[in-house]
């Protein structure tokens, strides 16, 4: 099943306190960038983030779901309509997460 845009719009919304914020269509799903650093990404019609220190210590009890088959692990968010909880949670795991890859 593929995201709907409206979900997307609605998630996009929720983040626009942030600046840097950018997706990609893949294959009916969205990656969301901050800053240029892949944190997670819409599947299905939820918001996943990738499972750094941080995110996993701001969502302790956070379902661990695969955004597709054969992926790895992401975390559900589930305070999708607390926008200050979603910049906090962006802003934390940037750091942990790995720079974007040069393109050759």
């Amino acid at each position: 099943m593929a995201s709907s845009k409206e979900y997307l719009d609605f998630v996009l919304e929720q983040l626009s306190g942030l600046d840097g914020i950018t997706y990609k269509a893949m294959m009916g799903e969205y990656i969301i960038y901050y800053c240029g650093k892949i944190v997670g990404g819409i599947y299905d019609d939820r918001f996943l983030v990738k499972p750094t220190k941080s995110a996993i210590a701001m969502m302790p009890d956070a379902d661990r779901e695969l955004p597709y088959e054969g992926a790895k692990e992401m975390l559900l968010v589930d305070e999708i309509d607390n926008r200050e909880f979603l910049r906090e949670l962006l802003e934390a795991i940037y750091d942990e997460l790995p720079a974007p890859k040069k393109k050759k």
